[in-house]
């Protein structure tokens, strides 16, 4: 089973596939620009299957990224998903981005991953291992954080970025999204026979982009 895994709900734009069955990442590609999502992931996906020696048809099922991310970074990842899960007809699993984050640690204790949100925010939620969440995803500033979250061993740039704040910032272990996590997260899964949470985004507030409360009405009476 060859999994395509995609994310860009952080400013990371990764990309790999994955042998399900051989357990091993074929190729990947890992690029971060905050602001060029939909320029890079198109090509991403064509070297890695290029690199890997496969084509598009070839892939069994999709896996992408839902979030929590910033709106617009985060819709390329699952529109294009959405796509090719159409065009082939194959499955996309959706999976928290988090959790990609969590499972790449490799941690066995309990600890907090933390993205950057922007706003001066973090997304972030608490794991009592590197593939079990204890709670939803949430959105905060990091100093309104209990004592007892920014205590923990804290992965991620959202910690990297605000430790004055997390205690315990594990900067020995990546603090960006990546996408042969993400796969082998899936293929483990899929394995066990568990439910994947639907492909589409995990918002945890509104987008910054807003209509204007009042505006002046240009077009004839």
């Amino acid at each position: 089973m060859l999994l395509l895994a995609l994310d860009t709900a952080t400013p990371a734009v990764t990309v790999a596939l994955h042998d399900a069955d051989g357990d091993r990442t074929l190729a990947a590609s890992h690029q971060v620009d905050a602001r060029r999502h939909g320029e890079l992931l198109l090509p991403a996906v064509d070297r890695v299957l290029t690199e890997a020696g496969h084509v598009l048809r070839d892939v069994s099922g999709i896996v992408v990224g839902v979030g929590p991310g910033p709106y617009t970074g985060l819709r390329v990842g699952l529109a294009t998903a959405e796509v090719f899960g159409s065009a082939l007809g194959i499955p996309v699993h959706g999976l928290c981005t988090l959790d990609g984050i969590a499972y790449a640690s490799g941690l066995d204790v309990p600890f907090v991953v933390a993205t950057d949100a922007r706003r001066k925010e973090v997304y972030w939620a608490r794991y009592a291992d590197a593939r079990t969440r204890l709670d939803e995803p949430g959105v905060e500033r990091p100093a309104a954080l209990p004592d007892e979250v920014t205590r923990l061993p804290a992965v991620g740039a959202g910690a990297v970025l605000y430790e004055d704040v997390f205690q315990g910032v594990r900067k020995d272990l990546p603090a960006e999204q990546s996408a042969p996590a993400l796969a082998r997260l899936a293929a483990e899964k899929l394995a066990r026979g568990e439910d994947f949470p639907p492909p589409r985004p995990l918002y945890l507030r509104r987008p910054d982009a807003q209509v204007p409360a009042s505006y002046k009405v240009v077009t004839p009476k």
